[in-house]
């Protein structure tokens, strides 16, 4: 069932759009990682999921999706770990803390959910707390142009969607006393990486942050 949606969903995104990817090269074969990556549309999991080839990918869902059969269907497809956003869910923390340790890959979006105003939203800790507990690195990854893209395709137009995909991010385990400040700085890295990747009207709350800052100057540098 796996393999025969991702089959049905690249002829779609073939026929129906355009993708420019970079940075596959990024995406480990094998062993345990997250990928962390910026949340505008809901046909970012499927495009993740068909340009992404390994066969253990899923994804951490907001349990509201089980609304929608289509999404549904395909998370369920995956083995997609559904997570309830409005409170602590310690056992899709717990499941997805697991799997990863098992090797796994595991797609989160670390806003929580998906942006209203088509810019970066405050990230929350739980990307960073599970790469902490199950000791994998985290792989920013930013999409856009799938904002409004249902609708330019209900209009037969094709419209362009951009996916880049950044080096692996390992972070030093954190300590008791530390951990608060020590989550937040590992959030805001993930964050500032994934905005690097973004053209700058996507950055959102995070276009004045001053590591942003830092991190486009040594890209400016190196080239």
């Amino acid at each position: 069932m796996r393999n025969f949606i991702r089959y049905i969903l690249q002829i779609l995104f073939k026929l129906l759009t355009r993708i420019e990817v970079s940075g596959l090269e990024n995406i480990p074969e094998n062993n345990g990682c997250i990928l962390a990556v910026n949340h505008l549309s809901r046909l970012d999991p499927p495009l993740l999921f068909i340009l992404i080839d390994r066969p253990d990918l899923t994804a951490l869902a907001a349990d509201k999706y089980k609304r929608y059969p289509f999404f549904r269907q395909l998370i369920e497809a995956v083995d997609g770990i559904w997570i309830h956003r409005e409170d602590a869910d310690f056992r899709a923390l717990k499941a997805a803390r697991d799997y990863l340790v098992k090797g796994g890959m595991l797609g989160i979006a670390p806003e929580g959910t998906r942006s209203k105003t088509g810019g970066l939203i405050p990230g929350k800790p739980g990307v960073a707390y599970l790469a902490d507990k199950a000791q994998v690195p985290v792989i920013p990854a930013a999409i856009y142009g799938t904002e409004g893209a249902i609708y330019k395709i209900f209009l037969l137009k094709r419209p362009v969607l951009t996916v880049k995909i950044g080096k692996p991010i390992s972070f030093p385990p954190i300590t008791r006393q530390d951990r608060e400040r020590a989550l937040q700085q590992n959030t805001d890295e993930i964050m500032c990486q994934i905005a690097a990747m973004l053209p700058p009207s996507y950055r959102g709350v995070y276009a004045s942050h001053p590591r942003l800052k830092e991190i486009l100057e040594a890209q400016n540098s190196s080239e």
